[in-house]
């Protein structure tokens, strides 16, 4: 009977406030608002986005003549946005028709924003050395690898391209030059928070690109920041309608230093003077540089421009970049796709094109999907996925082996073709003729294949404590190539230096034909990565408190390709935690502290682990009083100081605390006359280094940050 009691008591207390609730939502006025948003200048603005403050997808866009229209409850504020204007709200009470005027974003450099180790922050409170790079710049160097446009546009960088070829004509960069002694020394590249490669970056999806220099911005990477970071986040969705963007450019491309040989002439005259002049006898006669001259006989004595020949004068550049962005308050999303080719400059053999390509050129597509999606007011979730398909062709005979081949032919030692259709070499190897190598020896292609993906979690915490968030991210990538080899070679024959008795030439084979034959083989890797981050950062008065604690670790295994050795087998791993403390009271005094504590699987037990401390500290000199209240045209006077030490745990072999035992080739022979009896041993092929341990690099950094006049300096 008591239960029985409590269960109706339940039942009614549940109708009664689920009418009561019921009730309140009726009487709740939902209005109609209109309005007009124009600028300062009463001009009308299309496109200017108005949402309901803190209502996740309501919201509405401004049509050509500036005119909005939005449902609503009342008593709730609507947010007036547009790019390059200051937000405005306005609190809706009874009124039907709310007009805003926008005024332009006035604000300065010590407002702007750059993304770091840590977040994005103002740019007034950076300690340490951090670049930020203008995308626009990069977006205007004609080159379809956005690490050729670096040198030049970023301060502290150095990059060295050392080759022309379609597809790997990639420069290496330095961030302040080589910080490590015989182990890699590429910065740590970030893309949307992971590690990933530049090169198959599309650059019209590149939203801000920073470069972070010293100890103080790097250390919470651990081992990884040791050569500098660089942090590129990518575009995202915005709320409004779907916006596409198209772009088509074309490029020409010239060599820009090929090196210049002689002719044959000038060639066998110079070769004479040098022998002459060493009391040798002349190698070409007189008669001879006259037939040379006039190139009465070309088979043996022939003039051949190789370079001309083998080379064109320029080629074509394509790039074609197709994106589109929108969404609501609630989801946005942002799509590219782009198209990137580069031809080759090796002139062909027109009697092949039908059959196949030897020239040299790669072509690469891009695909990137980013969507964020608001689950709650204080949850946000971020899912991205990109990838690329590249394609790249070359010459069976291989790019190196047609440029050694370049070098190492003379103008007058042997034709294009002899007069008879055989094929010329003056010998093997680097002696091999070069119109054949790019046109006669089939053709190689390669495709690479990246694909990656990855989810973040932004999780709001202010119920525990105000200006504390979460963030948590995990990527997985994958990456394969493969290659097919279609190799030939033709019969290649050497004329005799003159002629015989009967006036004909004498032929020696150098090399049979070979025919056209096939083999291929790929490699491919999957990386897996994993982060969580506490995020803190709080204003009590004048104070300014930040703080941030990391949990990272990473693995990546070869999937393809392994072989025999066990050791391929098995993932490449790392771990670390890390952090930052960070302070400035009033915005002109600050502090920082940053750690990381870095673990990795290539040391002995007792050596894994590396810790790698950075401090820093910053004075901002105009906002004391002698300077704010005298020398107003100066915003900005920053002088900065930071300390730290970087580690690195690549260096030679892998596992170098083991050691390897190999069979000796020449054994004992403990046998008799006319016997045998041979026994191998054993002996070290590698030393166990167990005390090998981390490279420690101690940076010191001091800088100065000027900002002048509104900062138009």
């Amino acid at each position: 009977m008591k239960n029985l009691f409590i269960i109706l008591t339940s039942l009614f207390l549940f109708c009664f406030s689920y009418n009561l609730s019921a009730q309140q939502e009726d009487d709740t006025e939902v209005i109609v608002v209109k309005g007009i948003v124009t600028d300062e200048m009463g001009e009308p603005l299309i496109g200017a986005n108005v949402v309901v403050k803190d209502v996740p997808g309501l919201g509405a866009i401004t049509d050509i003549n500036g005119r909005y229209s939005i449902k609503m409850e009342a008593y709730h504020r609507l947010i007036f946005s547009y790019i390059g204007y200051e937000k405005k709200e306005v609190l809706v009470k009874t009124q039907k028709v709310v007009n805003v005027k926008m005024k332009e974003d006035t604000s300065s450099v010590l407002d702007e924003v750059v993304i770091t180790g840590t977040g994005s922050q103002k740019k007034l409170t950076v300690t340490g050395a951090v670049t930020s790079v203008n995308v626009n710049d990069l977006k205007s160097t004609p080159s379809n690898n956005i690490t050729n446009a670096l040198a030049g546009n970023v301060a502290g960088i150095m990059a060295m391209q050392t080759t022309g070829e379609p597809g790997k004509n990639v420069s290496e960069f330095w961030i302040r030059g080589i910080s490590t002694f015989g182990a890699s020394s590429s910065a740590l590249v970030l893309v949307d928070g992971f590690e990933r490669d530049l090169t198959d970056l599309n650059i019209e999806d590149i939203e801000t690109f920073q470069v972070l220099k010293d100890a103080s911005e790097t250390a919470i990477y651990g081992s990884r920041g040791a050569n500098g970071v660089v942090l590129i986040t990518t575009k995202r969705g915005k709320v409004g309608k779907i916006n596409i963007d198209a772009k088509v450019e074309t490029t020409y491309n010239t060599r820009t230093m090929t090196p210049e040989y002689v002719d044959g002439v000038t060639y066998a005259n110079l070769m004479n003077e040098a022998r002459v002049t060493r009391n040798l006898a002349p190698i070409f006669a007189d008669d001879e540089l006259f037939i040379l001259q006039h190139n009465l006989d070309p088979d043996l004595l022939p003039n051949v421009d190789w370079m001309d020949l083998l080379l064109k004068d320029g080629a074509m550049s394509y790039r074609a970049s197709l994106n589109m962005n929108g969404g609501g308050t609630n989801a946005r999303y942002f799509i590219s796709a782009s198209y990137v080719e580069d031809q080759g400059m090796y002139n062909t053999d027109e009697n092949l094109k039908k059959d196949y390509d030897t020239n040299s050129n790669a072509k690469r597509w891009n695909y990137r999907m980013n969507a964020d999606v608001d689950i709650t007011k204080t949850t946000l979730l971020k899912v991205g996925i990109s990838g690329s398909l590249e394609k790249q062709n070359n010459p069976g005979h291989g790019t190196a082996g047609i440029w050694n081949a370049l070098v190492g032919q003379t103008p007058v030692s042997i034709p294009v073709m002899y007069s008879n259709g055989l094929v010329p070499a003056s010998g093997q190897n680097d002696k091999t003729n070069p119109w054949v190598g790019a046109t006669q020896t089939g053709y190689e292609e390669t495709w690479i294949n990246r694909m990656q993906s990855n989810v973040t979690l932004e999780q709001k915490l202010d119920f525990v404590t105000k200006g504390l968030n979460f963030i948590g991210r995990f990527g997985f990538d994958t990456y394969n190539t493969n290659w097919i080899k279609h190799h030939k070679w033709p019969e290649q024959w050497k004329a005799e230096r003159h002629r015989d008795a009967n006036g004909e030439i004498t032929f020696t084979r150098i090399a049979p034909a070979g025919e056209m034959s096939q083999s291929s083989n790929g490699s491919g890797d999957r990386s897996e990565f994993f982060e969580a981050e506490l995020h803190y950062d709080r204003a009590f008065a004048n104070h300014h408190l930040g703080g941030v604690v990391k949990y990272s670790q990473d693995s990546k295994i070869r999937t393809y390709d392994i072989g025999t050795d066990l050791k391929n087998s098995i993932a490449i791993r790392h771990q670390g935690l890390s952090g930052q403390v960070s302070y400035n009271w009033n915005y002109r005094y600050f502090a920082n502290f940053n750690f990381g504590y870095t673990g990795s699987e290539n040391f002995a037990t007792g050596h894994r682990f590396g810790f790698f401390p950075a401090v820093s500290g910053a004075w901002n000199i105009a906002e004391e009083s002698f300077i704010k209240n005298n020398v107003k045209w100066i915003n900005m006077f920053k002088v900065r100081y930071s300390w730290g030490r970087a580690g690195n745990d690549i260096g030679g072999d892998r596992f170098p605390f083991l050691y390897d035992i190999s069979t000796v080739d020449a054994g004992y022979n403990w046998g008799d006359y006319n016997f045998s009896k041979e026994y191998k041993g054993k002996q070290y092929s590698r030393v166990a280094s167990t005390g090998v341990t981390w490279e420690v690099a101690t940076k010191h950094d001091l800088g100065l940050d000027l900002s002048l006049f509104r900062g138009v300096l």
